[in-house]
């Protein structure tokens, strides 16, 4: 396929969703977004109670970050230790591939939030879930397993349920467990950090980024992520990650931004909010808000380690002389050229 006929935007919020008892989801992979090979993602919504079931993922490990709303999630890992922990918008989390796990709403309005998966083929439709688990085997082994009867066994789903509805968990459930003593409270868990807690990288008049690695969140060991915020006509300058591919999902706001491919290859695209965006690992890009109103981005990478080469701070790490004979530049330009890092743009 020729680069430069790719698509590096994908609408996702427009795209007919699967909905059933009380949740809804949207997914990109490689398949609907064909530029995405290295990353997919699925924008969920949750109704009060309602549960994304106990399931697993075979090929990818999931990163997530809540918009809205408040959720609880369940993981088991292979050593038998089980994890439960309560989400609020500016939160992520992050579950190893492979681990057994549920999602459900707690509070008294729709969740949102989004997930992204360390491979472009992940699919929400090729998700191992429980009750599709339990009934595509023989009635007679899951009775013997889980010490039912043939009729009771009858009676669990006969087919994958994939959101379950349910009543918020009340002051019965572990959700309500007694709050620990205040030298006892911890900001984050295993599974858990509250990124939006997290003091940001300010650039006065550009915007803000907060940046969650294997640094700050150990057990995400194959992802990390950012939220960007530009202000009008600021731009996030041209660079390229050198590890790591970029799945982008504009929460608010407008932007621009072109993809570099090598060899006089770029494609430019325009975004709005609910679009996703793709940049591959190496390729050079930039973001610029387009709007007259704050530009909020989540951005994953499939890698832990986030990198990052800015053109301003290799420009400014080289001599002088060296960027003066590779542009050509006539005396007096080079003095124009930043000294240091710039990382956001303020706009004009």
């Amino acid at each position: 396929m020729n680069p430069s006929s790719l698509s590096f935007r994908y609408e996702l919020e427009k795209k007919e969703p699967r909905t059933s008892d009380g949740g809804t989801t949207r997914g990109a992979s490689v398949k609907e977004f064909p530029a995405s090979v290295g990353i997919a993602g699925v924008s969920m919504r949750l109704q009060p109670g309602s549960m994304r079931e106990l399931h697993w993922h075979a090929n990818a490990a999931e990163w997530a970050y809540m918009i809205s709303g408040t959720v609880r999630t369940t993981i088991i890992h292979p050593d038998g230790r089980s994890y439960t922990d309560n989400f609020e918008p500016g939160d992520v989390w992050y579950f190893p591939k492979g681990y057994g796990h549920s999602i459900q709403a707690t509070g008294t309005e729709e969740c949102h939030f989004i997930l992204i998966f360390d491979n472009g083929n992940f699919s929400e439709d090729h998700t191992f879930s429980v009750t599709d688990f339990v009934s595509s085997m023989p009635p007679e082994i899951v009775a013997q397993n889980l010490g039912l009867s043939l009729e009771e066994v009858a009676e669990l789903p006969q087919k994958e349920v994939y959101f379950a509805a349910g009543v918020v968990p009340d002051e019965l459930s572990v959700n309500a467990a007694a709050r620990p003593e205040e030298s006892d409270i911890e900001l984050t868990s295993l599974h858990r950090y509250p990124l939006h807690s997290q003091q940001p990288r300010i650039i006065p008049g550009g915007g803000l980024q907060r940046l969650v690695t294997r640094k700050e969140f150990p057990i995400s060991t194959t992802m990390a992520g950012s939220v960007l915020e530009l202000q009008p006509g600021a731009l996030r300058e041209m660079h390229w990650h050198p590890n790591a591919d970029e799945w982008q999902y504009f929460i608010s706001g407008q932007a621009e931004m072109s993809v570099f491919l090598a060899e006089g290859v770029s494609v430019t695209e325009q975004f709005n909010a609910g679009d996703v965006g793709y940049v591959p690992m190496g390729a050079g890009h930039y973001i610029k808000n387009t709007g007259d109103t704050v530009c909020k981005v989540l951005i994953g990478f499939n890698s832990g380690t986030y990198e990052s080469i800015d053109i301003s701070e290799w420009l400014a790490g080289n001599p002088k002389d060296v960027v003066i004979t590779n542009f050509g530049l006539k005396e007096g330009e080079i003095e124009k050229f930043p000294e240091k890092k710039v990382f956001i743009k303020p706009g004009k």
